[in-house]
């Protein structure tokens, strides 16, 4: 079993190539598409993932989130990330 990586602030997160975020009428959320799966997302981890375009570093989405917002905490944003590479649905752009 292969060990996930932590995601650190110089990462470039992205949404993995068989995952795509949509806005679901029906449920008034924004929820993940995978295949034969729907993750519905609450309203934070949404700006979070509208935000990772593979551009952005991890830092740089804290600190789009923190001008929205107030002060946003980069660990949370970080093992928020974490979590969604260890299952894939996230991955990191290249340098």
């Amino acid at each position: 079993m292969s060990e996930v990586p932590t995601v650190s602030t110089v990462d470039r997160p992205r949404l993995a190539r068989h995952v795509r975020l949509s806005f679901d009428r029906s449920r008034q959320r924004h929820v993940l598409l995978l295949p034969e799966t729907v993750v519905v997302l609450n309203g934070s981890g949404a700006d979070i993932l509208e935000l990772c375009d593979g551009r952005r570093t991890v830092a740089e989405v804290v600190a789009e989130l923190g001008a929205r917002y107030g002060s946003v905490p980069e660990d949370e944003v970080r093992r928020f990330l974490t979590r969604l590479v260890a299952r894939r649905w996230v991955e990191f752009a290249d340098g």
